[in-house]
């Protein structure tokens, strides 16, 4: 799928206050695969961890699949008050 060009509030804004179509142009931005079936779902493969990201009602949900040893998957939840710069600053640093 592709997005139009959108142009990003500063990254110091709260993710609630962002559209729909400006956090799904952020996330194809940082190399993110939205699930076709599941709009709400994101995937992402960096060298050495690979997770999904959920959009949910309350908060952004991470699943780091594999990422422990016995291939464990680590979740972690971030609120929508935070700001784009701080999700993705925890969301990329992996698990």
């Amino acid at each position: 799928m592709t997005f139009p060009m959108i142009t990003l509030p500063v990254p110091e804004t709260a993710l609630y206050n962002h559209t729909l179509p400006v956090v799904e142009s952020w996330l194809q931005s940082l190399g993110c695969q939205q699930d076709r079936n599941n709009l709400n779902l994101w995937y992402v493969k960096r060298p050495g961890w690979e997770a999904e990201i959920s959009m949910e009602v309350e908060d952004v949900r991470v699943r780091y699949i594999n990422a422990v040893a016995g291939n464990k998957d680590v979740y972690r939840s971030f609120p929508y008050s935070l700001s784009r710069k701080d999700i993705e600053d925890a969301i990329f640093i992996g698990p």
